[in-house]
This record gives C-alpha cells, sequence and structure tokens, in this order.
C-alpha cells in the first residue's frame, strides 16, 4: 500500500479542514475537545451542517445518497474532523443499520429508510444486549411473536446508549422460540414513539447519561419493518457487528488525544522539567504512538475492503481490540501526567483552574474502562481471531 497522499488528496484534506473550522460551532468543539457531554442538538446539528454540504454519508455509496469516498477520502475526513474537535458522526445509522438496509433489506425500507438517516433525519439506537445476553449475544430472550400484519414483542434491552434521544432502535428478538440458539432471530426497526416503550436512565459511574434500559411491553411492530427473512437475523447481527467494530477502532480521535497527551505532558513539571522529558513517561508516550501507527495502517485496509462492497473480516476485531487498548491507554497517561489535579470530575462544571482546563479527565477515565466491553469483549475478539484467522 502506498502510505503517500496524492496531490488531489492533499488539496481535499485542505478543503475539509477548511470547512470543518469554518462551520463547527465552537461551544460544540470545545465540549468535544474537553470530554464533556454534548447534546443531541449538537450532535445532530454538525450532521445537519455536512448534509448541506453534500457531506453527510461519508461511508455510503452514491446510490444511496452518500458522497462515494474512497477508503483514503474517508480517512482524511474523519481524521480532520476529529483534529479539530467535531463530534463523531453517530454509528447507529451511518454504520450499523444503514449497510445492514442496504446489503439486506427490500427497495420499500432501503426508501424509507436510508435518506432519512444520511440527512440526520432520525436519530437510531441499537437494541442488541439484554441482561445475560452480552458477548453471549445468541441468548437473548426479547421475544416477538407474529400476529397478523405485525410482531408483538415483549423483553428488555440494556446498555443501549443514547436511548434517550432515538426516534429509531434496530432490535435482535427471538421469533422461534424452539429453534437453536442463532437460527430463531430476526433483526426488526422499531419506532422509540410506539406505545409500550419505556425507556430508563443508567447513569454511569462517571456521572453520565449515557446508556439505557429499554423495556417493550405488548410492543406492535408492523411486519413490514421486518429487515430480511424471519429467523435470519443471525446473519445480519454478524455482518453489522463487524461495521460496528471497525468503528470502534476511533483513529482519528486517538490521534487528536495523542496530540492532547504531549500538551498535556509539556506542559507538567517532574524535578524540574517538563514531564514529557523523562525517559520512563516519554517511552510510553512513543509506544502509544508506534501502535496507533500501526493501528492507522489497519483501519485503512478495512476500510478499502468495506469501499470493495466486501464485509469486514477478522481484521475488525483487531481493529476493536488495538484501538480500544489505545483510547484506554491514552486517557490512562493524561491522568498519570496531571497526577492528583487529573481527579477533577465534574463533565458540566464551570469552575476554573489548571484541573478544570484540562476537562473531566478521571471521568473520561472511568468512562473509557467500557470501550473495550461492548461490541463484543476483547476476550471474545481474541477468539474469533483464532478461530478465523488460525483455523482452530
Amino acid at each position: 500500500m502506498n502510505l503517500s497522499f496524492s496531490p488531489e488528496e492533499q488539496t481535499f484534506r485542505e478543503e475539509v479542514r477548511a470547512f470543518v473550522r469554518a462551520r463547527l460551532p465552537d461551544e460544540t468543539r470545545q465540549r468535544v475537545l474537553q470530554g464533556r457531554e454534548i447534546s443531541r442538538d449538537q450532535m445532530m446539528g454538525w450532521h445537519q451542517l455536512l448534509t448541506e454540504h453534500g457531506w453527510g454519508a461519508p461511508t455510503w455509496s452514491k446510490e444511496f445518497g452518500g458522497t462515494g469516498w474512497d477508503a483514503v477520502h474517508e480517512f482524511i475526513f474523519e481524521e480532520e474532523c476529529s483534529a479539530w474537535g467535531a463530534p463523531r458522526l453517530l454509528p447507529f445509522g451511518l454504520r450499523m443499520v444503514g449497510p445492514v438496509i442496504m446489503a439486506f433489506g427490500n427497495d420499500a425500507q432501503k426508501q424509507r429508510f436510508l435518506p432519512r438517516i444520511a440527512k440526520a433525519q432520525d436519530f437510531w439506537c441499537q437494541g442488541y444486549s439484554e441482561p445475560g445476553s452480552g458477548s453471549d449475544l445468541a441468548s437473548l430472550k426479547t421475544k416477538a411473536e407474529r400476529k397478523g400484519d405485525h410482531y408483538v414483542v415483549n423483553g428488555q434491552k440494556t446498555w443501549i446508549t443514547l436511548a434517550q434521544y432515538a426516534d429509531w432502535i434496530f432490535c435482535l428478538v427471538r421469533t422461534d422460540p424452539a429453534a437453536r440458539a442463532q437460527a430463531g432471530i430476526s433483526f426488526l426497526l422499531i419506532d422509540m414513539k410506539t406505545p409500550g416503550i419505556t425507556v430508563r436512565p443508567i447513569i454511569t459511574m462517571d456521572g453520565a447519561h449515557e446508556v439505557n434500559e429499554v423495556w417493550f411491553e405488548d410492543v406492535k411492530v408492523p411486519v413490514e419493518n421486518l429487515v430480511g427473512v424471519e429467523n435470519k437475523g443471525w446473519t445480519y447481527a454478524k455482518f453489522l457487528l463487524g461495521h460496528e467494530r471497525t468503528n470502534i477502532a476511533g483513529v482519528g480521535a486517538s490521534k487528536r488525544e495523542l496530540h492532547r497527551l504531549k500538551q498535556i505532558a509539556a506542559r507538567q513539571q517532574k524535578h524540574g522539567k517538563p514531564l514529557i522529558e523523562d525517559a520512563a513517561f516519554a517511552a510510553r508516550v512513543a509506544q502509544v504512538e508506534i501502535d496507533l501507527l500501526a493501528l492507522e495502517i489497519t483501519n485503512l485496509r478495512v476500510l478499502a475492503a468495506e469501499a470493495a462492497r466486501k464485509a469486514p473480516g477478522p481484521e475488525s476485531s483487531l481493529l476493536k481490540i488495538k484501538g480500544t487498548e489505545i483510547q484506554q491507554n491514552l486517557a490512562e497517561l493524561m491522568m498519570q501526567a496531571m497526577g492528583p489535579l487529573g481527579l477533577f470530575y465534574e463533565r458540566d462544571s464551570d469552575a476554573a483552574g489548571e484541573a478544570a482546563a484540562e476537562g473531566p479527565l478521571a471521568a473520561t477515565y472511568c468512562n473509557f474502562r467500557k470501550t473495550s466491553i461492548y461490541g463484543g469483549s476483547n476476550e471474545i475478539q481474541k477468539n474469533i481471531l483464532s478461530q478465523q484467522l488460525l483455523k482452530l
């Protein structure tokens, strides 16, 4: 692979950089850079600004209203957006359910849902995990019984990210209790305004309301919202998880946070000199930077495969493992660099001072402990790699 960018690609980078710096609201940028929560309006507002510019679906083909960019252009776009502090485009529509509908949905579903996802007109969330069914997702118990022209859904989903904002949820449900675990699952699209749906917040240890429980009590879902074939949802779920794990890698955001780490370490003192000049600390920073470069190259390879209409392979598990480890290492090193000042925890405090200026590092550190669990725990991903690459 040629790792140098062509003149056209460099020109595109400058175009993206100029747009982001001119149009990204400063309040949104500052909140992202300091690790503070951003609102639904701020997330959707940025997506809509990109839509107005024709960049609302950077990973989609032109056939479905996307930009038609190749892997390199997608990478440059994400890198420049992350570097300046733009919020990441929500993956639930663009990178998860959107590709599933493209690959397995019928024409009516494509016409109904894809344009609204691309234009940020609908906010989606993911209904996979349940109490007792996380990494062992095939053991899920939420059931959907067909009754005429609709399904009746009953059950509970948990750890549902940003469900409090969502217009729609895509769900794995059990439609054949008698079949073996993977064979009796279907993939439903459910309007969150449907009677019988209850969203209950889960406040995480960093004080944030990011995840939720979602309860379904006799929720009626039209049969037309079934994606693909009944009882074949496990196939679609695996396809989606490959895209999710690729997205979790977060190379652009990690590059931004690496730069932030170096700035913090340059300001902090140890034995009368900047911490970044301490040999032991500098070695740890260098190791993270090396790992991030390797991840970046691997990510480009996977994006190139996706652009060729190939489903993500075992490399997506590798991206998920290394990407989340790097995110956690960066958060830990920032805490170490700040010392006791790193214990500042308030996500939305207006407090002044050196600790507050760096943002809620302790809250970010705690929040990032989950990255090696969601999307399939890293231990499970290592098993997948062993099975697929070593043919065990």
